[in-house]
């Protein structure tokens, strides 16, 4: 499972989401416009920066939109 935090109006995070859309990838989103998911984000990844994307299956986890974009087409090409 894919889990993908994001920021309501971030363009960074609606990048990643169109281009996972363009790659047939489902997310579970998680936005820290709710104040437990941004506590939930920084004990997962150390942070409070969106974009973020865990993959429940590799155990990887990556801030930024290029990073994350250049992850899903290298796992999902």
């Amino acid at each position: 499972m894919l889990t993908l935090y994001t920021k309501p109006g971030c363009p960074f995070c609606a990048k990643v989401l169109e281009e996972g859309a363009f790659l047939g990838i489902t997310f579970d989103e998680r936005s820290v416009g709710d104040p437990a998911v941004v506590e939930e984000l920084i004990e997962r990844g150390g942070k409070a920066q969106t974009p973020f994307l865990i993959d429940g299956e590799t155990g990887v986890s990556l801030y930024g939109s290029d990073q994350v974009i250049a992850y899903l087409h290298e796992r999902f090409k």
